[in-house]
């Protein structure tokens, strides 16, 4: 089955995200496939997979904003922030009532810098951090800015969650993590599902018994076109002759394009790339001595 485009799984639990690129790659009868976004064992929930030519995207799914629902259990610590990690500490006074979680929870709404933890899959001297982590040791890391959008603290029998939206890069269980610092009896991430990958939600995503079940029609109507990851780009349709060029190498000089709606002197502009056949780049404008030109910055063309 020649097949590309963007899948969405529903990451089970007790899994890890690779384990489910491989469960995908039989499915699909293909070697070519990776994720964006890894998401631990301990979390369910939107996985972003790429079939065939469609992992060429990778590098452009990155900076999505996600949105995720985590349970919080306070008056415990773990050395990875979450329930699966060794105990560290626990609180033996009172433990706060949801109103004084509700209250801690959305203080951290905003934008702040928050401590990446040790048991994650950033890199320090090319060197995985959960790597470090698993073998005793800790090493210095580099706060980085996030910025959490939305929290919205709720409890449901008994447990105490957060619905949050936040940016690239933010720790769910860090952000736990510091809820109970701030509220003194310590905290741990004690699920985590991620509800959304910029516009692709949760409802549409396939669960890998699904997909194990569906024949080759369902399996094609799974996916994703690649193109509608950049429907925030204008598009901008070839014709043949400069199509050829284009999948070349070549710039394509808007001079001789003019293209409708489009601003012929911004450079760096990006631009959904079509021909006769559909889909065919990522395009870009920039400054070349005969002017401003459309130049290919990632080629999809035969993404069938």
């Amino acid at each position: 089955m020649d097949v590309s485009g963007v899948l969405l799984v529903d990451k089970p639990q007790g899994v890890s995200s690779h384990t489910v690129v491989n469960r995908v790659r039989r499915i699909y009868g293909t070697k070519t496939v990776g994720h964006a976004g890894t998401l631990d064992p301990l979390a369910t929930g939107v996985l972003t997979v790429l079939v065939g030519r469609a992992v060429k995207a990778s590098e452009f799914l990155t900076d999505h904003d996600k949105k995720y629902i985590a349970g919080v259990t306070l008056g415990v610590t773990t050395d990875s922030f979450d329930s699966t990690g060794t105990v560290t500490g626990r609180y033996e006074g009172e433990l706060p009532d949801f109103e004084s979680f509700k209250k801690a929870a959305l203080g951290f709404t905003g934008t702040f810098l928050q401590l990446p933890p040790m048991y994650s899959a950033l890199k320090v001297g090319g060197v995985k951090l959960l790597k470090l982590a698993r073998q005793g040791i800790e090493v210095e890391r580099t706060p980085r800015e996030v910025t959490v959008s939305e929290i919205e603290p709720f409890e449901k029998d008994g447990t105490f969650y957060i619905r949050t939206a936040c940016s690239k890069g933010t720790y769910i269980r860090t952000l736990c993590s510091d809820i109970g610092k701030a509220l003194g009896c310590g905290a741990v991430m004690s699920s985590l599902r991620r509800t959304a990958v910029g516009r692709f939600r949760i409802e549409d995503a396939h669960s890998l018994e699904e997909l194990e079940a569906a024949d080759e029609s369902a399996l094609k109507a799974a996916l994703i076109p690649v193109d509608r990851l950049f429907e925030d780009f204008k598009e901008i349709v070839l014709p043949q002759f400069y199509s050829k060029l284009f999948k070349n190498g070549c710039e394509i000089y808007f001079k001789k394009l003019r293209p409708a709606g489009i601003d012929r002197n911004a450079e760096g502009v990006y631009y959904r790339v079509y021909d006769k056949d559909g889909f065919i780049a990522l395009g870009e404008s920039a400054h070349f001595e005969g002017g401003m030109a459309l130049k290919a910055r990632k080629m999809f063309f035969n993404l069938m």
